[in-house]
């Protein structure tokens, strides 16, 4: 997709004063930290970096977020916002629309400034103070009445009542917008935690403020304690889900594309819409698809993702990208590149597909490539090109840059126009391969007649864990003759082998 110069105002980030917003409750005990998705950067910036939308995407925006519940519909409606001139100001007004249900005041503000920047004309960039001096009120006086209940439970020594007092602390936290500070509340539950239960809701919620906070250590070190813990088996039906999307996100965020296409791929059917908090199916259907064209082979896409019928489920929500998969795995690579090039605003919109999209379409388009010419000795440019709906320059660049990291093993005759493949001597590596088999087996060969050897010399420990710990004291003791003589024995007998 090609990016051109949007009709609209680049807002320099010093303009929009981002940072100035005072995130201090009246009471001084706790400030809001500033969130790292409170961020934004003018259009230019954007458009450099490769993310900018300058046209529509296929869905619907109220529909689409429709689809999602908690805090993350707020952070994707500003994360449209921040990428999409056209959607920026729909995308601000439904965000400050559902800010004023909640309890965030440092995050409506921050919508709010950044509409009264884009669009200081509109009705809905007018601050409501009265809402904002309401709800502050209220959210330093819950603050102040939990954090008293906790004082008292603590002081009663009741670990059950310290718990749950933790609990609620951190879950007004997260619903005020101090994320730090819910999840320190959370993280402090753990030391009152009795039961495998209590670990588990722990570490879910903590995962939830993690994932919008872009800490992916974290959340993997979660996960990986909810597993190692003893489950009943419908406690394992229901945590199931979760733990493959979260997984699966952890290595999306990390780049790992094949472990993450593998997660997406186990998630069970049952996710549903039970975590729209985090993730949806649709999500799960794009995530996994994409991930598992970058990463796997032809058959592969046969065998573990069209005939998966668990994750048929899923591609059922997206038909668009199950024809994509479909295009692929039957060779139509011009198809499966027109079907993902017209979703390609979708996946830059996305607030976790989005720092990955050219990278994932990048391995998508040299994997076809690489596949494409692999029953071919010589081609010619012109036929490459017309197959992945290009020109033959910028196939060319392409094919150069592909050859350059090794990743296709060709070369370009430009005089010809043609791409060839690298001709090998098959007897010499034939010869190659023989030889390192010979090596390997009079490796092992060697290192079994050792072990005869050893035994044959009296060096093996025999009998129970009593005995050998018998055998260990006497050579402690200094009755070592006898093994100091069967070593000399051994010595002797491998240097007649060797």
């Amino acid at each position: 997709m090609r990016l051109v110069q949007p009709r609209y105002r680049a807002i320099p980030y010093k303009q929009i004063g981002l940072g100035t917003t005072d995130r201090s409750r009246s009471s001084g005990k706790h400030r809001f930290r500033e969130d790292s998705r409170d961020r934004i950067k003018s259009w230019q910036e954007t458009r450099y970096e490769g993310t900018l939308v300058v046209g529509l995407p296929k869905f619907d925006l109220d529909t689409y977020i429709s689809g999602y519940a908690g805090r993350t519909r707020i952070d994707r409606l500003i994360h449209i916002s921040t990428h999409s001139p056209p959607l920026a100001i729909e995308g601000l007004k439904l965000a400050i629309k559902l800010l004023k249900q909640t309890q965030d005041v440092p995050r409506f503000k921050f919508a709010l400034d950044i509409l009264r920047k884009l669009s200081p004309e509109d009705a809905d960039a007018a601050q409501d103070d009265a809402w904002i001096e309401k709800t502050s009120r209220k959210v330093v006086g819950d603050t102040e009445r939990i954090e008293a209940d906790l004082k008292s439970y603590k002081h009663n020594l009741i670990k059950e009542s310290i718990r749950i007092g933790h609990e609620d602390l951190g879950n007004h936290l997260y619903a005020s917008g101090d994320l730090v500070g819910a999840f320190k509340c959370y993280s402090r539950m753990r030391d009152f935690c009795t039961t495998p239960k209590h670990i588990v809701d722990m570490s879910i919620q903590a995962i939830k403020v993690c994932i919008e906070q872009g800490h992916y250590l974290t959340v993997q070190s979660h996960v990986l304690k909810i597993r190692n813990l003893a489950r009943a088996p419908d406690e394992e039906e229901l945590l199931r889900p979760k733990l493959c999307v979260v997984t699966g996100l952890t290595q999306l965020a990390n780049g790992d594309f094949r472990a993450a296409a593998r997660s997406f791929l186990d998630c069970p059917p049952t996710l549903l819409n039970t975590y729209n908090e985090v993730i949806t199916a649709n999500d799960v259907a794009t995530y996994g698809g994409l991930c598992a064209l970058a990463s796997m082979e032809r058959t592969q896409l046969k065998t573990e993702v069209l005939d998966n019928v668990e994750f048929r489920n899923f591609l059922e929500l997206e038909p668009r990208m199950r024809k994509a998969i479909s295009f692929f795995h039957t060779a139509k690579y011009s198809n499966c590149l027109s079907i993902l090039e017209d979703s390609k605003n979708d996946f830059l919109l996305d607030i976790h597909l989005h720092k990955h999209t050219n990278r994932l379409f990048e391995l998508i388009r040299s994997k076809g490539i690489v596949q494409y010419f692999i029953p071919f000795s010589c081609v010619t440019l012109g036929s490459m090109a017309q197959a992945f709906a290009t020109d033959e320059r910028t196939l060319e660049k392409e094919l150069v840059m592909m050859i350059g990291k090794g990743a296709l093993d060709a070369r370009i005759d430009t005089k010809n126009r043609l791409l060839t493949a690298k001709e090998t001597n098959l007897r010499a590596a034939v010869h190659r391969e023989t030889l390192a088999v010979a090596q390997n087996y009079e490796r092992l060969a060697r290192m079994k007649l050792m072990r005869m050897n050893m035994i044959r010399s009296g060096l093996e420990v025999r009998g129970s864990k009593a005995s050998t710990g018998q055998v260990n004291m006497g050579i402690a003791h200094g009755q070592n003759s006898s093994w100091t003589g069967n070593s000399q024995k051994a010595e002797r007998n491998w240097r007649e082998f060797m």
